[in-house]
């Protein structure tokens, strides 16, 4: 089946979210105006409005965006016939992937500053990425289905994981305290990560 072409309101789109990615990042929020972003984008201002009511909008856009790229991982169904720590272990290291990337800290330390005095906004904002399921919390609902693992909420396990990921490869990046890891490091804390949950909660 051959893929349909994007349209040119997509495009656009596009466009317009590339602009706001790389203005955002050089100037900061508070420095681009709709204007610039339109003239980057090379969109008519009212184009960009079409699509993105503010740039509070665009800059949950881009990090949605981000967030999905890091945790859907659409056909990484659990097996239950597989190993758990391999495959826990594959998932976490998809997420680190993204989460360790320098696009992904770049753009959340823009989304930081701008939204660091608004914490409403931000905290409406966050809620809407949490309605995207990530793939590690509906793998943890079917290994507990699959009684391999202990009963336990779903929610908090899959905040402990992502607290371990964030704690080794996001947080000391984002304060510029430590350097983005390298492949070998990223491979460990992903094992690392995954035996820790297991030894707590695998029967």
């Amino acid at each position: 089946m051959s893929e349909t072409n994007p349209t040119r309101s997509e495009l656009k789109r596009q466009a317009i979210l590339q602009a706001a990615r790389d203005a955002f990042q050089e100037h900061g929020v508070h420095n681009t105006s709709m204007d610039e972003l339109a003239a980057l984008a090379q969109v008519s201002k009212r184009t960009v409005y079409n699509h993105f009511a503010s740039k509070e909008v665009l800059i949950m856009t881009l990090m949605a965006e981000l967030w999905q790229q890091a945790t859907v991982h659409e056909g990484r169904d659990y097996d239950p016939d597989a190993d758990l720590h391999s495959q826990l272990c594959a998932l976490i290291e998809l997420e680190i992937e993204v989460i360790c990337s320098q696009q992904y800290i770049d753009l959340n330390r823009v989304a930081f500053d701008h939204f660091f005095h608004r914490p409403d906004a931000l905290r409406e904002q966050v809620e809407k990425l949490a309605a995207h399921e990530p793939a590690i919390t509906r793998w943890i609902k079917a290994a507990v289905a699959d009684d391999r693992l202990q009963q336990l909420d779903h929610e908090v396990a899959s905040q402990q994981v992502h607290s371990l990921i964030k704690g080794g490869c996001f947080w000391p990046q984002l304060m510029q305290i430590t350097p983005l890891l390298t492949v070998q490091e990223r491979r460990e804390l992903a094992s690392q990560t995954t035996a820790l949950f297991l030894s707590h909660y695998q029967k």
